[in-house]
């Protein structure tokens, strides 16, 4: 078997496994836009969101601060958005609080009891990563969009800025011969 033979079956076989995965995310897809429900009913992508917004009790005072937590964060994310030394500290701040999530649900999942009506907190986190790491992970992402800005915005200026030296240094040493 030469080379050029066994680089086109090779090929072959990564077609139909590429064909194969393909077809299996449509189906998945398919399922999940409400087209394969079980026992013939249509089921929608938002059911199981809307069933846990349904779930949780929004009114607890835990969640309350939670939420205004979040949007405090959010509102600061926004107006220090000039200030790049703060936007960063705020970054890695929010990252960290990412980082120990999964120690915090522990933690809440022993000593739940103490401030909540509901077990919320499973043992893999989901809770958690929805109303804690979620809006936290937006938050970060918002920043980091606002660094690259930041930082095209400055390549152009300093772009701008060459380029003009250059003419100067070009247009003075033509009028100097």
């Amino acid at each position: 078997m030469d080379v050029a033979s066994a680089f086109a079956s090779s090929m072959d076989q990564m077609a139909v496994m590429i064909e194969g995965v393909t077809e299996e995310m449509r189906k998945q897809l398919k399922k999940a836009r409400g087209g394969g429900g079980a026992g013939g009913e249509q089921r929608s992508f938002l059911d199981p969101l809307l069933g846990f917004v349904h779930a949780v009790d929004w009114t607890e005072p835990w969640l309350v601060g939670l939420i205004v937590f979040h949007i405090t964060l959010l509102v600061l994310a926004v107006a220090s958005r000039k200030h790049s030394n703060v936007q960063m500290a705020m970054f890695f701040c929010v990252l960290l609080c990412v980082y120990v999530a999964e120690r915090m649900n522990i933690y809440l999942h022993r000593h739940w009891k103490s401030f909540a009506r509901q077990p919320y907190f499973d043992s893999h986190g989901v809770f958690l990563s929805v109303v804690w790491s979620g809006p936290l992970l937006l938050v970060s992402a918002l920043i980091l969009f606002n660094s690259l800005l930041t930082l095209t915005s400055l390549m152009v200026k300093w772009k701008r800025a060459e380029l003009k030296h250059r003419a100067l240094a070009f247009a003075k040493k033509n009028k100097e011969q």
